[in-house]
This record gives structure tokens, sequence and C-alpha cells, in this order.
């Protein structure tokens, strides 16, 4: 079966207690298809948090005196700055136009992920989830429950790489499947035993789906791929993507 990525359109804007299953659903209907046994849903963090919830209105927002340091230094705004800050364990990079943090969940990106694209709002702003891999947990065991299919889902957000001009999707939280497929012990074409291979399945189809799912005006949150054989799983989640800070030789 060859893999297939599509967008699930129809989605109006989501808002805080919204049903992302009831959504997910309705659009499939909309198209005339239903989920299946290792179907991969992939979301923009972006529909996670407004749905839990998790928006900070800035004119809310006192700017610390670190802040507002921080914020003459990169040129950003002292408010957006001091969100960035709540939602770090630490700053790794600063320069001008530019914050790079550590999250509190670990992972390390320009402003800790706190997004202004597509939230409806000129002064509101949405951090990344207080717990990705919770947030797909649970949407998974909603979509089993009333389809019965047992899916994996991800929740994506869009961040640069070192060494590497331009940005993709990365998983930031999942749940259902191993994310990390360990091919160490296969033999290549040439009878070569692989020593170090380990692909990041999870953060290769979170950056799959970003061929459809719209950073503008497309008005696609969301995704489905299906057709790619993931390696159903009960314990693995985004959190195995993180990289332990002593093993990071880029710090």
């Amino acid at each position: 079966m060859p893999i297939q990525i599509i967008p699930l359109r129809g989605m109006p804007i989501v808002q805080p207690g919204d049903d992302l299953v009831k959504l997910t659903l309705e659009s499939l209907e909309s198209m005339g298809m239903s989920p299946d046994d290792k179907d991969v849903y992939v979301y923009s963090h972006v529909i996670i948090s407004r749905s839990e919830g998790k928006l900070v209105d800035l004119n809310d927002v006192e700017p610390s005196r670190a802040a507002r340091n921080f914020a003459e230094f990169t040129g950003k705004d002292p408010k957006v700055v001091e969100v960035v800050l709540s939602e770090s364990r630490a700053i790794r990079r600063m320069a001008p136009g530019a914050i790079i943090a550590e999250t509190k969940q670990g992972f390390v990106c320009a402003n800790a992920g706190v997004d202004k694209s597509n939230v409806p709002g000129e002064t509101i702003v949405a951090p990344l989830p207080d717990d990705a891999d919770e947030s797909a947990t649970a949407i998974r065991k909603i979509i089993k429950e009333r389809s019965g299919c047992d899916v994996g889902v991800i929740v994506c957000d869009t961040h640069g790489r070192a060494h590497r001009d331009g940005e993709i999707n990365v998983t930031i939280g999942a749940s259902g499947f191993e994310v990390i497929k360990d091919r160490r012990g296969e033999i290549d074409l040439f009878g070569y035993e692989l020593k170090v291979k380990r692909t990041a399945v999870a953060d290769e189809l979170a950056s799959a789906a970003e061929l459809v799912i719209g950073q503008s005006n497309e008005a696609v949150p969301a995704a489905l791929i299906r057709g790619y054989d993931i390696e159903l799983s009960e314990e693995s989640n985004a959190s195995q993507l993180v990289r332990p800070r002593e093993k990071d030789l880029f710090i």
C-alpha cells in the first residue's frame, strides 16, 4: 500500500474545550473516510494548545527585569520574552532577533515554542502544551474508543536546525507507536552490519505531514498519514527523541 499524506480539511478555528477527535472524525467523514488501524494523526501544536486553553494574553503579562534586558538585546517584545522565559528551563543562545531556549519539556528551539502564528487575537500567544505526550495519548485513546482502531498520534511543531537553513516539522508529543526504529544489526545490500542506525520515525512522519499542513491561509491544522507500517506501542513517546544533555555535542 502506498503511503498517503492526507490533509484534514474543514476544521473550524479551534477554541478552548473543543473536541479534537470529533473534529477529526467529521473531517474524515466529509472525505468519505474513517479511521483504520495504524493510521497516524499529526496535529499542529497550536490547535492542541488552543483546545487545552494553553493561551496567554500579552495584556496580562508584566515583563521582569531579565525579560526587559533580553528584549532590548534581541529587539523582541518584552512581554513575549517574559512568556518565553516562563516556558523555559534554560536559554541556550541569544542574538539580535533570536532567542534559542530549552523548553520545560527539554526541546531546544526558537522562543521556547511560543507561537503567534495561527492564533486569533492580536495580543494572544500559544505556548507549547504542558505535556504533549499526554495530549497525544488522550487523543489516541478517544479515537480508539470511538472507532475501535489502534492508531498513532503526533503533536508537531516547526523547528529550525543547527547547521541547516530553513525549518521543518518535528515531533513534540507522540503516542501509540515506536518513535524510533532501531535498525542496528540489520545487514545492508553489501553485507555490512549497521552499527548506529536509529531512524527517528516520528520526526520523519511529522515532517512529511507539514507538506499538507497549512501555515498560512490553508486552514489545515492536521493531517492523516496512512500506509506507513508503524510499530504499535503503548510505551513509546516523544521524550525518547530528546538527546540527553550529557550526550549533546553542540550545547
